[in-house]
């Protein structure tokens, strides 16, 4: 029996009937919800039931039946019975471990690497969207399995040589040729899937110098997954030259984005664009250099679109009265706050005021010029065509940024302080290097003239040479696993990555001395003179 509370209980009423029990004790106390205090706050309903009233002497007592009594016994025994479950449920879930990212390190013995195909890959997996896979220009996949051999899955000749590296999106090769084409091809089969013709390529007749004939494409596109376009930059009309920017729909190859690349008081002819094309701040970024022989007017520049091809473009010249080309295949690299960093070939200052060439300078997401730096000896190198706009700038987890050239000396600057002239952390004698560099960590592959060189940057910024391969096999490298692989004469090489010891070789037809492997899942595709191989990893 209850003791009569009428305030208690008309309070229980407008109240405890808006809350279930486990919310009662919830919201009202951090007291833990096991189901004896479940089974508590739920017999803790029962004055609400309509209470009976009787007399003892002059005291009056509430009571409720026996029958609501049992009632609510047994309301609060399955509610407490369902809640146990739900709560095992719960901690279950709980309870599960969280599952972090796994960086995988294949091994040749791997029995689920020996049984790896493309077709078994991922998009995410296999896709390589921009030169040397990302913004930092890395070309590294950590996933690829290490090769017993090398083995030939296909060739396709296609309409032009082949200066870009291949890309791949998906179910699509996507390469580029100096036909002014843009051709998707199937990775397992090399069917066209379709075929884009942009213009007409520039004979090199029709140039004051060069060596590329005819001139189409020969900058590296890049995709961009959000609007779902491939952005390639195309030399076109013989009689006039110009610069157009297109971007063609993945899937279909239909031309979606078509502007001009040129900007004022720029000499179309004069210019080449063989950098790598970099999408990064909603932009494509676009670097120009000169022809070989660097002749006529030209001066290194670099010009950014939005995306969806409207609006101004935006520019940034370097300040030198010539040359100063922004010319290396690797294109520009982009920092995690969206600043690029490029390399600068030799200007025509060969003494007084620097004039910014034989430079790695940093510019904003805007070509606002933030940092710069040159070797002390510029105006020599300039002079004598030894400038550092050979090889991409190298960023490095570390914070530093190596760099080499012409001259065959290597320098570590810190990417948040270039230096300015001199400023170099650690510089010397490294080799002479062209192209574009690959990085494990921060451990870099240089692409030297005489032969592929490991060398490793420590967190103090210096310099440590590791192995040096063959002067044959002298490539831009990229990495798949522990492997390293470079194109040489013809052959594409495969290095193991700590020793530089030659693992497996196939031939796959002449290339540029550009050229650069594109690596996906268990295959790789190299851009020839006559087209494009593909290579089986075995």
């Amino acid at each position: 029996m209850l003791k009569d509370r009428r305030d208690e209980i008309d309070w229980m009423r407008s109240v405890r009937v808006s809350m279930t029990p486990k919310q009662r004790i919830q919201r009202g106390s951090n007291e833990k919800v096991t189901p004896l205090v479940l089974f508590r706050a739920c017999m803790a309903w029962l004055p609400l039931w309509k209470p009976g009233f009787f007399y003892r002497g002059t005291r009056k007592y509430v009571y409720v039946h026996a029958d609501n009594v049992l009632a609510t016994i047994v309301i609060c025994l399955l509610l407490v019975g369902f809640s146990a479950c739900g709560q095992k449920a719960v901690v279950a879930t709980d309870s599960m471990p969280t599952l972090s990212p796994v960086v995988v390190t294949p091994t040749p013995t791997s029995v689920a690497l020996a049984t790896a195909s493309p077709s078994g890959s991922t998009a995410a997996d296999a896709d390589w969207t921009t030169y040397h896979l990302n913004n930092l220009r890395t070309g590294y996949v950590a996933s690829t399995p290490d090769p017993h051999s090398l083995s030939k899955a296909w060739s396709v000749q296609l309409d032009g040589a082949v200066y870009a590296e291949p890309l791949v999106v998906g179910d699509h090769v996507i390469v580029a040729t100096e036909g002014d084409s843009l051709y998707a091809l199937d990775p397992q089969t090399g069917a066209v899937q379709w075929h884009t013709n942009v213009g007409t390529p520039v004979p090199l007749n029709l140039l004051p110098c060069g060596d590329i004939n005819p001139l189409g494409i020969t900058g590296t596109p890049v995709y961009d997954p959000a609007s779902g376009l491939v952005f390639a930059v195309a030399e076109i009309n013989p009689n006039a030259p110009v610069h157009i920017l297109v971007g063609v729909n993945v899937n279909s190859g239909r031309v979606v984005v078509r502007r001009s690349a040129d900007v004022g008081g720029m000499d179309p002819r004069a210019h080449q664009q063989r950098g790598a094309l970099t999408l990064a701040n909603g932009m494509v970024y676009i670097p120009y250099g000169g022809l070989a022989g660097d002749c006529s007017d030209y001066i290194g520049r670099i010009v950014a679109s939005r995306t969806d091809g409207q609006g101004p473009l935006l520019s940034y010249t370097v300040p030198t009265p010539r040359e100063g080309g922004i010319w290396t295949p690797p294109g520009a690299s982009v920092d995690a706050a969206g600043n690029l960093y490029v390399a600068v070939g030799n200007g025509a200052a060969t003494g007084g005021n620097w004039d910014h060439s034989d430079s790695i300078l940093k510019l904003s997401p805007t070509l606002e010029l933030e940092d710069a730096f040159a070797p002390a000896t510029w105006a020599s190198e300039n002079a004598n065509d030894e400038d550092l706009g050979s090889q991409g700038p190298v960023l490095l987890p570390n914070g530093f940024i190596f760099t080499a050239g012409k001259s065959g000396r290597g320098y570590t600057v810190r990417a948040t302080a270039l230096g300015g002239v001199g400023g170099q952390v650690d510089g010397r004698t490294v080799c002479v290097s062209f192209g574009g560099a690959s990085v494990v960590g921060t451990t870099v592959f240089v692409p030297c003239t005489n032969g592929v060189l490991q060398l490793i940057v420590d967190n103090n910024g210096q310099m440590h040479l590791g192995w040096h391969t063959s002067n044959i096999i002298n490539g831009s490298p990229v990495v798949g696993g522990h492997t390293v692989y470079s194109l040489g004469n013809g052959t594409l090489y495969a290095l193991a990555m700590n020793s530089g010891q030659l693992v497996a070789e196939l031939n796959v037809g002449q290339a540029t001395r550009f050229a650069t492997p594109t690596i996906s899942g268990t295959r790789i595709f190299v851009g020839t003179y006559a087209g494009i191989t593909a290579v089986n990893i075995a």
